[in-house]
């Protein structure tokens, strides 16, 4: 006999006020930001040398927030359904309506610290070190909305327990991979980063942490998708892979790079002096 948890009646809207709705996906993305950036200015005022100052990482947030919208909506446009986007391309701009791409919107983030990294003087590859220890907080919870929303359910799946009947999903029950993504790509990645980060040397080696990052999120999205229903537009690609696997592989590779890298640097002293934070370096 098949077992399958019912869909939890959870509405996507949280409050409505006339035709202004917040929806728990859209509150998500604004508390992962803020808690986001409360966690690294805690990280940057306990760092030796000093990352960032508390209005750094304030202004940091700004330039961040852009670089997750605009990379992340750009990502999904060119990577997940650039045919929709070519026959409409005003409905470019209609992010409410959802769709945005992690893998877009670590371009865009990127961007985002370099560009700041050069208008600051801060040093790209510690701030990027420190951003990327945080950023799991906001994996976690938009997962989380994405399960609220009942979207990028998994597949099929008839001899789990716990599997869930999702609306969209028709009447087979699934693998409710919104949540095993949340905890391997969130809350995991944010404990093995956080204690990386305190009880190691890593956050003294610039682009170590990033390195650790990026093959962590990888691998974690690269299992996944094994139990995630591929986007119906592209659907499986060539021997079963899935565009969220094969856009992973460079993210492990280049995470690889940064940390072999990262290791065959000295680490930076402790104290202020000659590291403090200096217009136009990077490191």
């Amino acid at each position: 006999m098949t077992l399958a948890i019912p869909f939890p009646a959870i509405d996507p809207v949280l409050l409505q006020v006339g035709p202004v709705a917040i929806r728990w996906y859209a509150l998500a993305y604004v508390a992962g930001l803020l808690f986001g950036w409360w966690y690294l200015r805690a990280l940057c005022r306990r760092s030796s040398p000093p990352i960032m100052d508390d209005r750094q990482t304030e202004d940091l947030l700004v330039w961040v927030t852009l670089g997750v919208i605009l990379g992340g909506r750009l990502g999904y446009v060119l990577f997940y359904n650039t045919t929709w986007y070519l026959q409409n391309p005003l409905d470019v701009i209609k992010v409410w309506e959802g769709g945005m791409s992690f893998h877009g919107g670590v371009l865009g983030v990127i961007g985002a610290l370099w560009l700041f990294s050069r208008r600051t003087g801060t040093r790209f590859l510690r701030m990027a070190d420190a951003v990327v220890t945080v950023a799991p907080l906001g994996l976690f919870l938009g997962r989380l909305a994405n399960f609220v929303n009942g979207e990028l359910f998994g597949r099929v799946a008839t001899d789990v327990p716990w599997a869930v009947i999702f609306p969209g999903g028709g009447p087979e029950p699934r693998h409710p991979s919104q949540i095993y993504e949340a905890f391997s790509e969130g809350l995991l990645l944010l404990v093995l980063l956080g204690l990386l980060w305190r009880f190691t040397g890593l956050s003294r080696r610039p682009g170590a942490m990033t390195g650790v990052f990026l093959m962590g999120y990888g691998t974690a999205r690269t299992v996944c998708e094994l139990f995630r229903e591929p986007d119906a537009q592209i659907g499986f690609l060539e021997a079963g892979l899935t565009m969220g696997q094969v856009l992973s592989v460079p993210l492990i590779l280049a995470g690889l790079v940064f940390l072999v890298m990262a290791l065959r640097r000295p680490p930076v002293s402790a104290g202020t002096g000659t590291n403090a934070p200096a217009r136009g370096r990077a490191s």
